[in-house]
């Protein structure tokens, strides 16, 4: 008897311990040695190429008059002329996949989340892959900013200014889109040139408002030749770039309206049925160049951007649209620039900061041919001029404070609204931390 109990004794002991090496295999259990090398290890692992990185600008505004309409976030309500808002709120997630045999990144995935009292809306979500070799060569594809000039393509938490341009927002609203992109940007060492080419091919729409995908076949073409800054005498540093947007989108409507090709000033209609599906052209040229000097202040620079070519639009705008416009179809010439002056004054936490823009929709018109009876001309052909002052105190790299006046004059033309330039002017204070 005293064997057998010994044996029962026994066998249950193996039992239990294999029962409980069983169920040490699932989480629940939480043995330290499986969890730590099932779990934990891996989950670190994963964790190790996981980035994160975002900023928030909380700001206060003040208007000229109540309902103002502003270029910067969204027009004031009818009744205010002042506000608290989150211009933005963003955080963004890399993950890495690095390579086994020299640990550069075989491809990287984006994804950063704007949130703010308007909505919580995502601003990014693309994957990278690199050339195994070299790593010179990338394809972009998903939801990423488009290749086109250089105010564009500077991160709003990095930018001087608390806003990019009129034209940058009219004609490239929230900068992003869907589509594929292969870049080109050789090392800086071996002596490899400081240059960079984008090309790509995207939906068109972008994030404009009202978008959910692509409402026709027609794609934009969108291609881009950076010069990285390059030391040209002691201390001055020029770069620079070449810009070119070829794409349209579809014609609902019969009804094509373009500029008399004899200078008369007015809007000539075609009505061929042929115009329904049509392209409607969408071309645009820009140049870029970036002047800086350093110095026992910090830095002085000057930047310089131009923009031409032809736009699609509607008798009431010339926003790229987010749905496929319903109206006849207005087909417009416009340039447009952006001028930056920047200075440290004493240091580098302060800077000094004048701003001029322009937009015109519409090259061939000016002042009183708008609104004369018979053009078809309307406030979407009305030129306008931004200058902006403002000052930024960095309290440190991650942290600083701005106030920004905008002072933006329209012309004075023939239509109704527009005789005399509109109160329309918005100083910003705004903090931003960044991290």
């Amino acid at each position: 008897m005293k064997f057998l109990s010994k044996g029962v004794i026994v066998v249950l002991t193996i039992l239990i311990t294999c029962t409980q090496s069983s169920a040490q295999r699932y989480l629940a259990d939480y043995d330290s040695t499986f969890y730590i090398r099932d779990t934990v290890k891996p989950f670190l692992s994963r964790m190790k190429n996981l980035y994160f990185s975002g900023y928030i600008q909380p700001q206060y505004q003040v208007a000229q008059k109540e309902g103002a309409p502003y270029f910067g976030g969204a027009d004031f309500s009818e009744f205010s002329d002042n506000r608290f808002m989150l211009r933005r709120a963003r955080v963004k997630i890399d993950y890495v996949l690095p390579s086994k045999e020299n640990g550069l990144p075989n491809a990287i995935f984006t994804y950063q989340v704007d949130a703010t009292e308007r909505g919580v809306v995502t601003r990014d979500m693309f994957l990278r892959v690199f050339e195994p070799k070299k790593h010179y060569l990338s394809l972009y594809m998903g939801l990423f900013a488009r290749p086109f000039g250089y105010e564009v393509n500077l991160s709003s938490s990095y930018r001087e200014t608390p806003e990019r341009g009129r034209m940058s927002q009219i004609l490239m609203p929230t900068e992003r889109d869907l589509g594929a992109m292969v870049s080109y940007e050789p090392s800086f060492k071996a002596g490899k040139k400081p240059v960079k080419f984008d090309i790509g091919l995207f939906n068109g729409q972008g994030l404009a408002k009202g978008a959910v995908g692509d409402f026709d076949s027609y794609k934009d073409l969108i291609t881009r030749l950076t010069i990285k800054p390059a030391k040209i005498a002691d201390n001055l540093f020029l770069s620079g770039g070449l810009s070119l947007l070829d794409g349209g989108w579809r014609q609902a409507t019969k009804y094509k309206l373009e500029m008399d090709e004899n200078d008369s000033k007015v809007f000539l209609v075609d009505s061929s049925s042929s115009n329904i599906g049509d392209k409607a052209p969408r071309q645009y040229y820009g140049a870029d160049a970036q002047l800086a000097y350093k110095h026992g202040w910090g830095k002085t620079e000057i930047r310089g951007e131009y923009w031409r070519g032809t736009q699609p639009g509607t008798a009431s705008t010339t926003t790229t649209p987010g749905t496929m416009p319903t109206e006849p179809t207005y087909i417009r010439d416009f340039d447009g620039a952006f001028f930056y002056f920047l200075q440290n004054i004493v240091n580098k936490k302060n800077e000094l900061m004048v701003k001029y823009d322009w937009y015109d929709p519409n090259r061939h018109v000016a002042k009183e041919d708008i609104g004369k009876a018979g053009s078809k001309l309307t406030a979407a052909d009305i030129k306008y001029v931004t200058w902006g002052v403002g000052f930024t105190h960095y309290f440190t790299d991650e942290l600083k404070f701005l106030v920004y006046y905008d002072i933006v004059k329209n012309e004075k033309t023939s239509l109704s609204g527009y005789t005399s330039d509109n109160k329309d002017n918005v100083f910003t204070a705004r903090l931003q931390l960044r991290f």
